[in-house]
């Protein structure tokens, strides 16, 4: 159980970082989209500039999350493959869709709005596709029968739930990624730009917050008996909602080093990171010991434990490599005044 429970978290960490950077990776992509025609506030180009470098890095954790499932849970990976082949393959040819029009949008520069409004409608939809997979977990829309399994689209598609789970998906991806691009247009010192990603983020936060609160009523009507295991968190989920409270202050208080200037920008991501993980966290125990309610356990599911055992050591010594990377290309993205005025000057 204890090398079970060490794999889950570790796939969980990969669907949580995978989360946080592809929400503002496709929300970039969307506000792109919606700002191309107001060049005054620069706030497409700012899109473009943090696009530009960082969704291939995004797409290399969705590749990690996919060996992981089918290396730690190799029979819950052939389930999942089974339920998820209409919404996984929407998912992977949207993906594919929308990472050639980015492309093709910087190099066929006479059709870069057609470009740009299909990779961005592509990108809002892929959150709420990926969404999905969750309220499908919860097993009331899958059928075991005879040794089969098969998803119960219609059942599916007729849950308030779902609609909760897509909801919040897409105004949690518009809200994060108009956070991060308010830090960024700062940082560029882009200052149109960084009003008009700081007003968005003061809209799309209550509607954020009251699609979070509709998960849990739809939660309660119809998966109980996971509404009943996070209640046993309750004061978690109230540490999660009050973390809001430092987001709020963060999009409206007066910057202490920067008179006459609102929005700290900075503080509202890492408070909003820290909030979706304590949730996250939330959920997941939750959920646990199912992979897919009632029949797939982590347990069940679960590889040799000699082999998880070389898998995880081979995680251990990738991410020794890797990680110092992400930070250093992190900190040259965010950081470096000479990058940023290089390409804010173009």
């Amino acid at each position: 159980m204890a090398d079970a429970l060490i794999a889950i978290t570790v796939l969980w960490g990969f669907v949580f970082i995978y989360a946080v950077m592809a929400t503002m990776d496709f929300g970039a992509g969307f506000w792109s989209m919606i700002y191309i025609n107001r060049e005054k506030t620069k706030a497409t180009n700012i899109a473009n500039r943090y696009l530009s470098p960082t969704w291939e890095v995004t797409n290399t954790f969705i590749v990690a999350l996919v060996v992981a499932v089918y290396s730690l849970f190799p029979s819950a990976a052939n389930t999942l493959g089974t339920i998820l082949l209409i919404p996984g393959s929407l998912i992977l040819l949207l993906l594919a869709l929308r990472s050639a029009f980015l492309v093709f949008s910087n190099i066929a520069t006479e059709y870069k709005k057609p470009l740009t409004y299909i990779s961005g409608i592509a990108g809002i939809i892929i959150p709420g596709l990926l969404i999905s997979v969750l309220p499908i977990t919860h097993g009331h829309y899958v059928d075991f029968a005879d040794g089969t399994v098969n998803l119960n689209l219609n059942k599916l598609f007729s849950s308030p739930n779902e609609y909760a789970f897509i909801g919040f998906a897409i105004t949690s991806t518009l809200f994060l990624s108009s956070l991060l691009l308010a830090d960024y247009s700062k940082a560029s010192n882009e200052m149109e730009a960084y009003r008009v990603y700081l007003r968005d983020g003061k809209i799309l936060g209550p509607i954020s917050l009251i699609m979070a609160l509709l998960i849990m009523i739809t939660l309660k009507n119809e998966v109980g008996w996971l509404y009943n295991e996070m209640m046993e968190d309750l004061p978690l989920l109230l540490i999660s909602v009050g973390f809001f409270l430092i987001i709020g202050y963060g999009l409206y208080a007066r910057n202490p080093f920067r008179k006459g200037e609102r929005g700290m920008p900075r503080l509202a991501v890492i408070a909003v990171t820290i909030q979706y993980l304590i949730a996250s966290y939330v959920y997941g125990k939750a959920h646990l010991p199912y992979i897919i309610y009632p029949n797939v356990t982590i347990e069940s599911a679960f590889t040799d434990p000699n082999s998880f055992r070389a898998v995880f050591i081979t995680y251990i010594v990738g991410f020794a490599i890797l990680f110092p990377g992400f930070i250093y290309f992190w900190s040259l993205f965010m950081n470096d005044k000479r990058y940023l005025r290089q390409k804010g000057n173009q």
